[in-house]
C-alpha cells in the first residue's frame, strides 16, 4: 500500500479506538454528578455508594480516553502535513480552545474531585464533578466544531498567495449549522451509551442479589441498584429521543450540504423524480460502482420524506451527483486519474444501517427494566441480567459506526466543499497526505499504535470488569473526634448521620 492508504488506515484505527471511550465519558460524567447531587440533597447513602461505584468506572474510562486521544492531534502533523498546511489557520483554533479551556477544566476539577473527598465541603466537592461534566461536553463541542468545518467550511477565505484557507470569522465557525446538528446528536448518543452502561451493570447486580434469596441482598438490590436502573433508563429514554430527533435534523441538513453522502447511504444510484424509497436491504456489488446493486426490501418514498418532509420529493442519485461535481470541481486527481466523487457504497450503506440497528439493545433493556422493576419491584429474571450485559456494548458499536459513516461518506474529500461557499475551500484526501513520509514509517507507526492500543484495551476491560463485579463499596462511619474534625466544614457541629466523615471498604 502507498502512503495515502496507510495513513488513512492508521487514522481510522486510532480514531475508532479512541472514540470507544469518548461517549461513555461524556454521558457518564453528568450521571455521576446527578448521583452525587442526590446524595448531597437527600443524605441517602445509596447515592453516595453509586457515586463512588460509577465514579471509579468513569475515572478508568477517562484515563484511557485521554491517553488514546493524544495521538490524534500528532497525526495531523506527521501523516497529514499538507492538510495541516492548508487548514491549520482554521482547524487549529477550535482544537486550541478545547485544549486550553475545556481540557484544562476537566483535568483540574477532576483532580480536585478525586482527592477532595475528605478535604472539601460537600457543596464545593459537588461543584467539582459538575465542572467536569460541563467541561467534557464543552470539549466535545470544540472538537465537533473542527470536524463540522471539514464537513461544511464556513467563516473562511482563500488566500491565493499562500494557497491556504484562512479564518476570518470565528463566530461563523462556532455557529456552523452543521456543528449545531452534530453536537446534540453526539451528546444524546453519549447519554444513551452511559444510560445503557449504568442500567446494564445495575440489572446484572440486581438479578445476582435477588437470586441469593437473602433478605439483606434483596434490600441492597431494591435500595441501591434499582435506583441506578431507574436513572439509567431515564438517561436512555432522553438520549434515545434526542438521537432520533437530532438525527432526523442532521440527515435533512446532509441532503443539502453533502448529497453524495446521503445518496450513497441509501445506495440510491439513479435519481428519483417521484420520491426515493428507503432501502432496508440491498445486495450486489456495493463497492465504488452502482452497477449490480439490487434493492431487496424498500419503503416507498421514505427517504424523500426523511430528506424533505414529502414522500414524493425528488432526490438526486449517485450518478447525477457525480456528474454535477465533475462539472464543478473537475474530473482528474492529482495523479491524473479520474475522480470518483462517490464514497465506498458498501461501507457507507451498511455503516448507516448498523448505526441505527445497534440501538435495539438499549431499547430492549429499557423496556425490560420498565416492566420488571415497576412499582418498586426487583427481579431475579436471568434474562434481564443477560440483556443488561449484552446491551452495554451496543451503543458503543452504534456510535462507532456513526462516525465511520460520517467520515467515509465524506470521501474523497478531507475538506468537503460547501455548495454555497467558496469553491477554493476544499481538499481531496489524496492531496492532504504528507509528501515526505515514507510508507515504511507510516506502516511501522501504525503497527506500534495498534499493538499499544490493543494492550490498553485489555487493561481497560480488565479494570472495568474487576470493579464492576466488586459492586458498590461498603460505607464505614468513623465517629472519632479526629475524623469529626475533618468533616464537612459547612456543618461542623451537625449530628446528622449523613454528615459524618466516611471511609470506604472495597
Amino acid at each position: 500500500m502507498d502512503v495515502l492508504d496507510l495513513a488513512r488506515w492508521q487514522f481510522a484505527i486510532t480514531t475508532v479506538y479512541h472514540f470507544i471511550f469518548v461517549p461513555l465519558t461524556i454521558g457518564l460524567a453528568p450521571l455521576v454528578a446527578i448521583m452525587q447531587t442526590a446524595w448531597v440533597r437527600t443524605g441517602n447513602e445509596r447515592w453516595l455508594k453509586l457515586t463512588k461505584f460509577f465514579g471509579k468506572l468513569l475515572l478508568i474510562n477517562f484515563a484511557i480516553g485521554v491517553v488514546t486521544g493524544i495521538v490524534q492531534e500528532f497525526q495531523f502533523g506527521m501523516n497529514w502535513s499538507e492538510y495541516s498546511r492548508f487548514v491549520g489557520d482554521v482547524f487549529g483554533a477550535p482544537l486550541a480552545m478545547e485544549a486550553l479551556a475545556a481540557f484544562f477544566i476537566e483535568s483540574t476539577f477532576l483532580g480536585l474531585w478525586i482527592f477532595g473527598w475528605d478535604r472539601l465541603s460537600k457543596k464545593v466537592h459537588l461543584a467539582c464533578i459538575w465542572a467536569v461534566a460541563i467541561a467534557v461536553n464543552l470539549s466535545a463541542f470544540f472538537i465537533l466544531a473542527a470536524n463540522s468545518w471539514m464537513q461544511h467550511p464556513v467563516g473562511t477565505i482563500y488566500n491565493p498567495e499562500t494557497g491556504r484557507a484562512e479564518m476570518n470569522d470565528i463566530g461563523a465557525v462556532l455557529t456552523n449549522n452543521t456543528l449545531w446538528a452534530a453536537f446534540p446528536h453526539t451528546i444524546t448518543a453519549a447519554f444513551l451509551t452511559a444510560g445503557t452502561f449504568v442500567a446494564g451493570i445495575a440489572a446484572w447486580w440486581m438479578v445476582r442479589l435477588v437470586r441469593t434469596k437473602k433478605a439483606e441482598n434483596i434490600d441492597l438490590a431494591r435500595n441501591v441498584y434499582r435506583p441506578a436502573i431507574t436513572l439509567g433508563v431515564i438517561a436512555m429514554i432522553v438520549g434515545g429521543l434526542g438521537v432520533a430527533v437530532s438525527g432526523d435534523f442532521q440527515a435533512k441538513l446532509m441532503f443539502q450540504q453533502q448529497p453524495m453522502k446521503m445518496a450513497a447511504a441509501e445506495a440510491l444510484c439513479e435519481s428519483s423524480p417521484d420520491g426515493a424509497p428507503f432501502s432496508i436491504l440491498a445486495i450486489g456489488d456495493l463497492s465504488d460502482s452502482c452497477e449490480g446493486v439490487n434493492h431487496i426490501l424498500e419503503i416507498p418514498g421514505m427517504t424523500s420524506f426523511l430528506a424533505k418532509g414529502s414522500f414524493t420529493a425528488p432526490l438526486p442519485g449517485v450518478d447525477e451527483v457525480q456528474q454535477s461535481m465533475t462539472e464543478r470541481y473537475g474530473d482528474l486527481t492529482a495523479a491524473g486519474e479520474p475522480v470518483n466523487y462517490s464514497p465506498n457504497l458498501g461501507l457507507t450503506y451498511w455503516s448507516f444501517r448498523l448505526m441505527i440497528g445497534f440501538a435495539v439493545g438499549s431499547i430492549v433493556l429499557s423496556a425490560m427494566a420498565l416492566w420488571l422493576t415497576r412499582k418498586g419491584r426487583v427481579t431475579d429474571n436471568k434474562w434481564f441480567a443477560r440483556v443488561g450485559i449484552w446491551a452495554i456494548p451496543m451503543p458503543f458499536i452504534a456510535s462507532s459506526f456513526g462516525w465511520i459513516f460520517t467520515e467515509t461518506g465524506r470521501q474523497p474529500w478531507v475538506v468537503a466543499p460547501n455548495p454555497s461557499g467558496i469553491d477554493s475551500i476544499r481538499l481531496l484526501t489524496e492531496r492532504g497526505v504528507s509528501t515526505v513520509v515514507s510508507p515504511g514509517v507510516v506502516l511501522t507507526s501504525m503497527i506500534v499504535f495498534t499493538l499499544v492500543y490493543g494492550a490498553l484495551a485489555v487493561v481497560w476491560f480488565k479494570l472495568i470488569h474487576r470493579y464492576s463485579v466488586e459492586g458498590v463499596p461498603e460505607i464505614v462511619h468513623d465517629d472519632s473526634p479526629e475524623a469529626r474534625a475533618k468533616g464537612d466544614p459547612d456543618a461542623p457541629d451537625s449530628t446528622d448521620e449523613s454528615d459524618r466523615p466516611l471511609s470506604f471498604a472495597y
